[in-house]
């Protein structure tokens, strides 16, 4: 028995970590292609980044209506349907490669990676119990194990066949991980019943004031990471470099920020308070964005690595914090759906705001400065987080 469970567990691991695999190449193919696609469209600057915030902002207000969904849907039936969206997303654009085609197709994605990304928390926390942080951490891991899988490849796929088919080529790991679900599915089916359909009480979390510090919290955040997953690529061919080259540096700052991610999901459990590394990702990442700013291209590793590494604590980090403030799955998961909700609002504004730049300026400094300036902001928030605000949000809630 106690064999059969472990093995259940394992299967469920793998299966939520190759589907997050998949909730973000459809966004990260983007920028590497960024030029390509502007030569072979009519889409200037602002469009190519639109491409990107579309998606971003679709899964932010797919996140704000969980409720609805998992009433729908049920929480895993919905994961199924979301992976199957991004699969199909993705190879229609081997047909859908125009302008508006390419807009609708960046809709659809965005709307499938909303259901994964807005159900998953509360499945997780159900099937991982004391072990959530941890597999939070993995699971935000494995979403930017995705993007640097797609970053570091789409450019060479491109010069091996073309920019469509490097576009479309992401629907078939997206079927894997859909083919992986549905299996672990049907391996716990006799074990666990499917969750309850029913509407429940909804908290008003927008009515507390840590919610919104939250959602602000992490919308600057991944803003940050949406901005230099959209636009670094195309900021350094901008300055010289080669496509592929610009591409390898996204595949770099990625995989920095994979293994670091990786590491602080392995050591989060050590930190019960979490507002030392808090503040320790996001003097990295507005270290890294001041090299952006002060020498791109002599200090182009430097923020790289520390851009990398500051993002790679942040992303799981203001996850990992948000589900810390609730013990009860659902619930925690409709405060994980409220903040990302709008919390990716805020982020898909990062890419779009930052192709209006470089159309009117030719060049992204600006943007860099803008979004350091955000990060700054987080700080003061970030040391707010004590494990003491928690309980004290627990008991407003309980109190209502």
């Amino acid at each position: 028995m106690q064999q059969a469970k472990s093995d259940h567990q394992l299967l469920i691991t793998f299966a939520v970590l190759l589907v997050a695999i998949n909730l973000r190449p459809a966004i990260a193919a983007i920028g590497p292609l960024a030029d390509l696609i502007e030569a072979h469209t009519t889409l200037n600057a602002s469009g190519i980044g639109l491409l990107s915030a579309l998606p971003v902002f679709f899964m932010g207000t797919g996140a704000l209506f969980v409720g609805l969904l998992r009433y729908i849907f049920g929480e895993k039936q919905g994961i199924s349907i979301g992976i199957l969206i991004i699969a199909v997303s993705c190879f229609g654009r081997h047909w859908m490669n125009n302008d508006s085609g390419l807009l609708i197709t960046a809709i659809c994605a965005g709307l499938g990676i909303a259901m994964v990304q807005a159900l998953m928390p509360a499945f997780i926390k159900r099937h991982s119990g004391s072990n959530t942080g941890r597999m939070i951490g993995f699971y935000s891991a494995a979403i930017v194990a995705g993007a640097a899988v797609a970053a570091a490849s789409t450019a060479k796929l491109a010069q091996y066949s073309n920019w469509i088919s490097a576009l479309s080529f992401w629907g078939y790991l997206a079927l894997a991980g859909l083919a992986l679900w549905l299996v672990m599915l049907n391996s716990i089916a006799h074990s666990e019943p499917e969750q309850s359909r029913e509407v429940e009480e909804k908290i008003a979390y927008w009515k507390k004031q840590r919610s919104w510090s939250l959602l602000f919290f992490f919308g600057i955040g991944t803003g940050a990471f949406m901005l230099i997953l959209a636009w670094l690529p195309p900021y350094y061919t901008s300055l010289g470099e080669t496509q592929v080259f610009s591409g390898y540096l996204l595949a770099g700052f990625t995989l920095i920020e994979l293994v670091t991610a990786f590491l602080i999901s392995g050591l989060i459990h050590r930190y019960p308070d979490r507002r030392g590394p808090l503040v320790l990702s996001l003097t990295l990442v507005i270290s890294g964005l001041a090299c952006l700013i002060v020498a791109p291209l002599p200090l182009m590793w430097a923020a790289v690595g520390l851009s990398g590494v500051g993002i790679g604590l942040l992303f799981p980090l203001s996850l990992i914090i948000t589900v810390d403030h609730i013990e009860n799955p659902k619930q925690a998961g409709d405060l994980s759906a409220f903040v990302t909700g709008g919390g990716y609002l805020i982020a898909s504004l990062a890419p779009f705001l930052a192709g209006i730049i470089r159309d009117q300026f030719s060049d992204l400094t600006q943007a860099w400065l803008a979004m350091g300036g955000g990060i700054v902001t987080l700080v003061f928030l970030a040391i707010r987080y004590s494990p003491d605000s928690y309980l004290s949000f627990r008991k407003q809630l309980n109190a209502d």
